[in-house]
C-alpha cells in the first residue's frame, strides 16, 4: 500500500500518531552560574507547536500527524518529532495508549496512538539547547502545570503521559533519560522533585538508589560552586536502558 492509496482511505477512519515529550528544564532558560551547584529551580516541561491553520488556530498541539501507509506507529513517532519540532534525539520512547473517542478531533474520525518521550535535563547537559530561541518558530517548551489553551484531547494525552512518568520514577530506571550523563546527587534530587512535582529527600533517594543497583560513583567531583566549599561526587546511572529496578517502590512526599 502506498501513500496515496493510504489518504485515500482516510475519509471515514484516520489514524495518527502524537507524542508527549517531556524534559525537566530551568524555570529561566537564561545562563545562571548556581545551576551545577544544585541551586538553579527546574520543572516539568513538555514540547508543543502552535496549529497556523483550522481547525484549532492558535490552540497549541502535541508533535504529531497522520500514520503513513508504509511507517509503524514507532518509526512514525520518531518521523514526526524530527519534522514538526526539529528534535531528532530522544533517551526514552514508549507508547502510552490509543485515543479513539468518537468527535475527539474535527473532521473525519481520527483514532490516535500516544507516545511518552523524554529528553535529558539541558542544565548540565553540555552542548545542549537551553532556551526556545533554538526551537522552529511555532515551536516552545511549556510547564505541564500551566499549560496554554491546547488543541482537540492533547491535555488529556499529556495529563496521563505526565502521571505515567511520575509513576514509573518510583518503580523503573527511566531517570537516567530525564538525568544528563554525569550528575551530583543534588542534581538528581532536584530532576525527581520537578518530575514528581513534590520535595524529595537526597539522603534517601541516594540510599534507594543505591540499593536498587541503579548509581555508579565516577570516581570525578563537580566543580566547586561560587561559594567554595567541598567538591560534590559525580555519579551516573548504571544501567541506561529502561528496566524495573522495583515493582513495589513509590516516591511520596514526607509527612
Amino acid at each position: 500500500m502506498n501513500d496515496a492509496t493510504s489518504r485515500a482511505g482516510a475519509g471515514a477512519l484516520q489514524a495518527e500518531v502524537l507524542v508527549a515529550v517531556f524534559g525537566v528544564r530551568p524555570v529561566t532558560c537564561t545562563a545562571d552560574p548556581d545551576r551545577r551547584s544544585g541551586r538553579g529551580e527546574l520543572r516539568l516541561e513538555t514540547l508543543l507547536w502552535q496549529r497556523a491553520l483550522e481547525p484549532e488556530a492558535g490552540r497549541w498541539s502535541l508533535p504529531g500527524g497522520v500514520l503513513l501507509g508504509t511507517e509503524d506507529v514507532d518509526s512514525s513517532a520518531s518521523r514526526q518529532l524530527a519534522e514538526k519540532v526539529d528534535l531528532r534525539r530522544v533517551t526514552h520512547l514508549e507508547q502510552i495508549g490509543v485515543f479513539s473517542e468518537p468527535g475527539r478531533s474535527s473532521g473525519s474520525r481520527t483514532i490516535a496512538t500516544a507516545f511518552l518521550a523524554v529528553v535529558p535535563t539541558p542544565a548540565a547537559t553540555p552542548g545542549a539547547a537551553t532556551d526556545d530561541a533554538d526551537l522552529p518558530a511555532d515551536t516552545r517548551w511549556h510547564p505541564v502545570e500551566k499549560l496554554p489553551p491546547m488543541a482537540f484531547d492533547h491535555q488529556q494525552i499529556i495529563e496521563r503521559a505526565a502521571t505515567r512518568l511520575r509513576g514509573k520514577l518510583s518503580y523503573t530506571n527511566i531517570a537516567f533519560a530525564l538525568a544528563p550523563e554525569e550528575f551530583t546527587i543534588a542534581e538528581l534530587r532536584q530532576i525527581y522533585a520537578a518530575a514528581l512535582g513534590h520535595d524529595v529527600d537526597p539522603t534517601n533517594l541516594q540510599r534507594i538508589l543505591t540499593r536498587r543497583g541503579m548509581l555508579t560513583a565516577t570516581g570525578r567531583t563537580a566543580p566547586p560552586g561560587p561559594t567554595g566549599g567541598r567538591p560534590a561526587a559525580l555519579y551516573r546511572f548504571t544501567v541506561t536502558k529502561y528496566r524495573v529496578t522495583d515493582p513495589f517502590a513509590a516516591f511520596r512526599p514526607r509527612d
